[in-house]
């Protein structure tokens, strides 16, 4: 089997906090500039958001301030105190580290905020932020998968009963590499993006609710056989 070739990766690497931050202060400039640049407790709304996330996350303020130092530590956010400001506000820089017009931003910042995702969704996607044809994405992400300092985005292998494939962001890293089985009995490499905390979670919980009806499940054959029940 031949080893993936390797990908330079960005120049910084982000937590998925961090991800989430830098997605909602891309998507925000572009979507509601009359409130941008954004207060904390505006950006922790906007993280927190039950629509156009993937995963939900239920951060709190120390949370994203984190992030927020993070962010800014790498170049990619800045404290804003103008002379009118009560309280201080945030903005995205993500052009000083990776120059990219206003197709790669609105992509980029829908791969942050929401996953994976088709060529066909993020068309739909970033319409509320910028007017982009298919063709225009499919360019946008090949532009970014071949930069010569490091790529950006990742075409994903096309899954089982999928129609498309999906592109990945890098900006937290790479994705993992899991072995599948082909239909042919070979193994093959097949990159997918690293699971949320929040999905496994949710993944221990339900393992442990199949152990317990399994548990369940013995105990009341155990006693049906005991009152001589078939």
């Amino acid at each position: 089997m031949d080893t993936p070739a390797a990908v330079s990766l960005p120049e910084v690497s982000l937590t998925p906090v961090e991800a989430r931050v830098l997605g909602c202060l891309i998507e925000k400039e572009l979507t509601t500039p009359d409130i941008y640049p954004l207060t904390l407790n505006s950006l922790v709304n906007a993280c927190n958001q039950k629509s156009n996330r993937d995963p939900v996350m239920e951060l709190g303020a120390r949370e994203v301030e984190n992030a927020l130092d993070g962010l800014r530590s790498k170049k990619l956010a800045t404290l804003f105190s103008g002379a009118d400001a009560r309280v201080f506000k945030y903005r995205q820089t993500l052009d000083l580290v990776y120059p990219l017009g206003i197709g790669g931003r609105v992509v980029v910042c829908e791969l942050l905020i929401r996953g994976p995702q088709t060529v066909a969704e993020l068309r739909i996607r970033t319409e509320r932020m910028h007017q982009l044809t298919v063709e225009d994405v499919e360019a946008v992400l090949q532009e970014m998968a071949a930069r010569p300092t490091g790529a950006l985005v990742r075409r994903l292998s096309r899954q089982p009963g999928q129609k498309e494939a999906r592109w990945v962001q890098l900006l937290t890293g790479e994705p993992a590499l899991t072995m599948e089985v082909s239909t042919v009995g070979e193994a093959v490499a097949r990159a997918e993006p690293p699971a949320s905390p929040v999905v496994s979670v949710l993944e221990q919980r339900v393992v442990a609710l199949e152990q317990e009806m399994a548990k369940l499940r013995g105990e009341l054959m155990a006693l049906r056989s005991s009152l001589g029940e078939s």
